[in-house]
């Protein structure tokens, strides 16, 4: 397969504004579609979210999709209908498979700080599985400036599993000089969630912009202010 790229700038994104939410989508969401635009190898959702202080979403239904949530700043509460119920603060990872259905919140429990995450969607190998949830602190991993692998269907030493055995998300904190190597896969999403790098064939990427890799991989990427990425790893797309 050639490799070809695909760079989207923060102000290429959609947005979703109310007195509550601030939503900026990669792909198609909601009230927002595009038919050119629904989704790069796996990746479904990338959904750069800002919920204004004791706000949030209320109990609503999820089936089939595999919810990864990464807070960037600030706390946001979960609560679902299998019995789990948390904090979800930044280095947490944290995942919930909504499987043949389940039924969850998520609030900003602050009455004074803004919270801001990004939350991605990707499909199950199987539908109608059991729901389920898993999280785990991995905030002093983080700290090393590598990259660590967040959620997995095939890593075992990911910090949570996902039920998609072609799909891998790493995350890195960088500070100004960090490096790291994009993984060599089939598809890639690299999402520069906050701050600032200088990616190989590329050149400067700041907050919000992305690239999509369809049939490349190994770019050399460093971080000329503090920042932190969010990499998809996928061997396969949609329907592939």
């Amino acid at each position: 397969m050639t490799g070809l790229l695909d760079v989207r700038r923060a102000t290429d994104r959609a947005a979703t504004n109310t007195s509550w939410l601030t939503s900026r989508h990669s792909f198609s969401f909601n009230d927002y579609y595009d038919p050119a635009n629904t989704h790069h190898g796996l990746l479904l959702v990338n959904n750069d979210d800002v919920v204004a202080p004791g706000t949030g979403f209320d109990t609503h239904p999820h089936r089939d999709a595999e919810i990864i949530t990464w807070v960037l700043s600030g706390a946001l509460s979960h609560r679902d209908s299998i019995g789990n119920s948390g904090v979800i603060v930044p280095g947490l990872a944290q995942r919930m498979s909504a499987g043949s259905g389940i039924l969850h919140s998520e609030k900003n429990e602050s009455d004074s700080t803004p919270v801001h995450f990004i939350q991605m969607w990707i499909m199950p190998d199987t539908p109608g599985a059991d729901p389920g949830y898993q999280q785990h602190d991995i905030g002093d991993a983080l700290a090393g400036g590598g990259l660590i692998a967040v959620a997995s269907g095939s890593d075992p030493d990911a910090a949570v599993g996902i039920g998609n055995a072609g799909a891998t998300l790493h995350a890195a904190r960088l500070q100004p000089g960090d490096r790291v190597e994009l993984p060599d896969a089939p598809y890639t999403h690299l999402f520069v969630a906050v701050g600032h790098v200088d990616l190989e064939g590329v050149g400067a990427l700041h907050t919000g912009d992305a690239v999509r890799y369809t049939g490349d991989g190994g770019q050399r990427l460093i971080a000329s202010a503090p920042a932190e990425i969010l990499i998809w790893e996928m061997q396969r797309r949609l329907g592939g």
